[in-house]
């Protein structure tokens, strides 16, 4: 017989109020320790100030430090305790005389503060939040707080300027880079050893785009720029660069480097923060180098939509480079108004060579024991075809350090014959094709597949039934044979013509090859890069 309302009722409430006694305790303990109060030290700190200074004004700030601020005057208060930690920080042995240094962290401190005709009192705690730590900055004023808000306004400029300093994007932040500035201040122009019409074109379009903000209003058209250099690697794409951050730097215009878009943000956060600071600083130049990594088939639509400024991008000069223009995107390489200039930083030509063996002929100009005729510069320019300039460059250092290296110069060869020994070594490490036989490239750029022989013995099929452990290769295969071998959900291509194969979408799988570890039922991915989606371009 079914129980009435009323019954199912009373039976509730007796399930509630028959409990033991016991879990009626755990219960109501469970509830007071889940109803603790919410913690916010910064908000804790604010209202103890208040107590124990009544009628200062206060304001708190978490992101400008006034003890960083050189302007202020800071000295800590004699009766509080002054909680520090004692960082060891390494210098680099090249720049410092020692090698390293420490430097105290305030984790709690109170400060007495002078800055321009004012006196202030600061609090400065340090707590855990999140995944890291806050610092909140208490600065107490005797009179109205406008006076403290300034202070925390001009520390706030400070912080944000840059003092012998590049902006550096990496692992989704913004950093400051003391080391890099310095290092860019060793470039010149003059180091780069370009065609004068080549580096005239350059220069222009780079100093150009900052002076013509006018002629692109009156013209009604963005004021944008966006420049790609490009070429083997060795030819003085990032002297270039390096030179361009320390002229733009120096007229006003910042320099923002970017390492990488990866972060544990993902990509697209890191873009938006980049062309943000960039908005922010405008004018200004943002360097992207290597853009065929930094941009991939996930963040391509992304970055493009950033690059076209539909939040406006007035004033952005956009630097990019790389080692293989042809694995650019065509959204990328080709399409206007994106990056209209591409500059070829090509290996050296002969007068190229002519003009860089001349340039180290005047640096060594002054040293006796280095003859350097004029007959020498044709005949190691003659003697260097194909050469990029990282190659020249090493032709000349290594020669010297191998001259240094004798003590006696009755035993010390001619300089000319060890720079013709040196070109003959650095020769046979040249993995230059040679005249014709270069690969074949379509009209996108991109390396044809191979034709695959559509004969029964030579097409490529599955077994129906999948093992489920690995299969191993015959012991009768061929060199250069190319067999499938399957796995629980997985194809596999062995033998020494699988690293030569293009992957296409139609061949769904991984290869492998003895140079390969074996990595359990995991995929196993070539050497290379992937330049289209589906396609490896393999390289040894």
């Amino acid at each position: 017989m079914p129980l009435s309302s009323s019954e199912l009722e009373d039976a509730f409430v007796n399930v509630c109020i028959n409990e033991d006694p016991k879990n009626r305790d755990f219960f109501s303990s469970f509830v007071d320790q889940s109803s603790a109060k919410h913690s916010h030290p910064g908000v804790a700190a604010a209202n103890l100030v208040r107590k124990f200074h009544p009628g200062y004004s206060v304001v708190s700030t978490s992101n400008a430090s006034v003890l960083g601020f050189p302007e202020a005057k800071c000295i800590s208060m004699k009766d509080n305790p002054l909680f520090t930690s004692t960082i060891f920080i390494a210098l680099s042995r090249s720049s410092a005389p020692i090698p390293g240094s420490l430097v105290d962290r305030v984790r709690l401190g109170s400060f007495n503060v002078s800055w321009q005709d004012y006196e202030f009192i600061l609090y400065v705690i340090e707590y855990p939040m999140g995944f890291g730590i806050a610092t909140e900055n208490l600065i107490l004023h005797d009179g109205p707080e406008e006076h403290a808000r300034q202070l925390v306004l001009n520390a706030g400029l400070w912080g944000n300027a840059l003092h012998n300093e590049i902006w550096v994007f990496n692992q989704g932040f913004w950093q400051k880079d003391a080391g890099l500035w310095y290092e860019i201040q060793k470039a010149d122009w003059k180091d780069v050893i370009l065609k004068e019409e080549f580096k005239k074109s350059l220069k222009k379009d780079v100093y150009g785009f900052f002076e013509s903000e006018q002629l692109y209003k009156d013209l009604g058209i963005p004021w944008k720029r966006g420049l790609i250099l490009h070429g083997p690697p060795g030819n003085g794409k990032t002297i270039s660069l390096k030179t361009i951050m320390k002229t733009c730097d120096a007229l006003g215009y910042a320099p923002l480097y970017v390492k990488s878009f990866t972060s544990y943000f993902g990509d697209e956060y890191s873009m938006e923060v980049v062309f943000g600071k960039a908005r922010q600083l405008a004018p200004c130049v943002i360097i992207l180098e290597d853009l065929d990594s930094l941009i991939n088939d996930s963040n391509r639509s992304f970055f493009l939509n950033q690059l076209d400024g539909l939040e406006g991008n007035d004033g952005l000069l956009v630097i990019g480079t790389t080692n293989h223009f042809d694995r650019l995107d065509p959204g990328i390489s080709t399409r206007p108004s994106r990056f209209d200039r591409k500059y070829l930083f090509d290996d050296p030509d002969q007068e190229e060579r002519v003009l860089y063996v001349r340039y180290w002929q005047n640096k060594l100009k002054d040293r006796k024991s280095v003859p350097f005729p004029d007959s020498l510069v044709q005949e190691v320019a003659d003697a260097t075809d194909k050469f990029s300039f990282a190659y020249l460059k090493e032709v000349f250092v290594s020669s010297l350090v191998l001259m240094a290296g004798y003590e006696n110069d009755e035993d010390r060869p001619s300089f000319r014959s060890i720079l013709m020994d040196q070109i003959k070594q650095l020769r046979k490490q040249l993995n230059k094709p040679q005249a014709g036989t270069t690969p074949q490239v379509s009209i996108q750029g991109r390396r044809p597949l191979p034709t695959i022989a559509k004969s029964p013995q030579h097409q490529f099929t599955a077994t129906t039934q999948r093992p489920t452990a690995w299969s191993s290769p015959s012991a009768t295969q061929e060199p250069g044979d190319v067999r499938l071998f399957t796995s629980t959900g997985l194809e596999f291509f062995m033998g020494d013509g699988a690293p030569n194969l293009h992957l296409h979408p139609s061949i769904r799988g991984a290869y492998h090859h003895p140079s390969h570890a074996e990595i359990g039922q995991g995929s196993v991915f070539p050497r290379g890069r992937r330049s289209v989606p589906g396609e490896f371009l393999p390289t040894e």
